[in-house]
C-alpha cells in the first residue's frame, strides 16, 4: 500500500473528485441499464389513451395529460435519468403501437390479461376489479344484489375484459333465469351514458376508477355487492424489449421500496387497488 500525506486543500480537492467520479460511474451504470436507442436520445415513447380518470385524462382547464400514471411514469422516468414522450392514442391501437415500435411501453391502466402476453410483458402495478353499479335513485330501487341484474341489459367499455368478465359471471350466478344481456359500449362514461338515459340497467366498471365516477357526480351512482372479478394492471413492454422491461422494473421497485408510489397511490385514493409487491405477467 502506498500513503500519500497531502496539503488538506488537495486531500479535499482530490476526495470531491472521486465523489464525482463515482457519482458520474453510478449514472453511467444506470443508462447503461436502457437499451442503447434510449440511453442516447434520453427518451421513452408511452402510449396513453386519456380518458379513464383518475388514471389518466386530461385537465379541464389547461388541457395537460394528468392522472395516477401519469405522475408514476414521470416518477419512473425520473429514476431512469430520461423524459416521457407521451402519446395519445385510441385503446385499440395502444398495443398495436406497441408492437409495431412507434412506442416504448404503454401506461394506460391496461388490464394483464393472458390474451395480451403474447405480444407483450406486463409489469403489473395495480389491482383492479370489475364492479356492478346502478343508479341510486328509484330507477335503481329494484335491484339490490349483484342476481337480480339476471336477465337484464348491463353495460361496459369493449375494450376492456369486463365484457367477458360479466358473460363469465352470469354464467355462473344466472343458472336456472335468464342470463345478463352484456351491452358493449365504446368506453365508461358511455355506459354511464346509458345507464342514465335507461338503455341499460346497470353498468360495469373497475373498482379503481368507479369511486372517481361517483365523486364527479354525486348521489347518481350507486355500486351493488362486491367487486366479482379481479386482474392487475400492468405496464406494457414489447417482448423483443427485454432491457427496458428490466430498466423499468427496477425503477418501479425503487419506487415502491422508498415510498413514492405510495405517495402517489394515495394522492389519488387508489389505497385500495395498490400493489405491495411488483409482479409481472400476473405472478410474482
Amino acid at each position: 500500500m502506498i500513503t500519500l500525506n497531502l496539503p488538506g486543500s488537495l486531500s479535499r480537492s482530490l476526495s470531491i473528485g472521486l465523489c464525482a467520479l463515482l457519482f458520474g460511474a453510478a449514472v453511467q451504470a444506470e443508462a447503461q441499464a436502457l437499451p442503447d436507442a434510449i440511453a442516447r436520445t434520453k427518451v421513452i415513447k408511452v402510449a396513453v389513451n386519456s380518458i379513464y380518470p383518475p388514471m389518466e385524462y386530461k385537465d379541464p382547464e389547461s388541457g395537460e395529460l394528468v392522472g395516477f400514471d401519469i405522475d408514476l411514469g414521470n416518477a419512473i422516468a425520473k429514476q431512469l435519468g430520461v423524459k416521457l414522450d407521451w402519446q395519445e392514442s385510441a385503446f385499440e391501437q395502444l398495443l398495436p403501437s406497441l408492437t409495431t415500435g412507434r412506442v416504448d411501453m404503454v401506461l394506460s391502466g391496461m388490464s394483464d390479461v393472458p390474451g395480451r402476453r403474447d405480444a407483450a410483458d406486463f409489469l403489473d402495478y395495480l389491482n383492479s376489479g370489475a364492479q356492478f353499479y346502478i343508479l341510486s335513485g328509484a330507477q335503481g330501487s329494484a335491484m339490490h344484489q349483484p342476481v337480480d341484474l339476471c336477465g337484464k341489459a348491463v353495460g361496459t367499455s369493449r375494450s376492456t375484459s369486463f365484457p367477458a368478465d360479466t358473460a363469465a359471471w352470469s354464467a355462473a350466478h344466472c343458472v336456472g333465469k335468464a342470463a345478463v344481456t352484456v351491452e358493449g359500449t365504446e368506453d365508461t362514461s358511455a355506459a354511464r351514458m346509458q345507464l342514465k338515459q335507461g338503455r341499460i340497467v346497470a353498468g360495469v366498471q373497475g373498482s379503481e376508477t368507479l369511486p372517481y365516477a361517483m365523486k364527479l357526480e354525486p348521489n347518481t351512482y350507486k355500486p351493488i355487492g362486491e367487486p366479482f372479478a379481479t386482474s392487475p394492471e400492468g405496464i406494457a413492454i414489447a417482448k423483443s424489449n427485454p432491457k427496458l422491461r428490466d430498466a423499468v422494473k427496477a425503477a418501479l421497485d425503487k419506487l415502491i421500496a422508498n415510498g413514492t408510489y405510495s405517495a402517489i397511490v394515495a394522492k389519488w385514493g387508489l389505497q385500495s387497488s395498490a400493489v405491495q409487491q411488483l409482479t409481472m405477467n400476473g405472478t410474482k
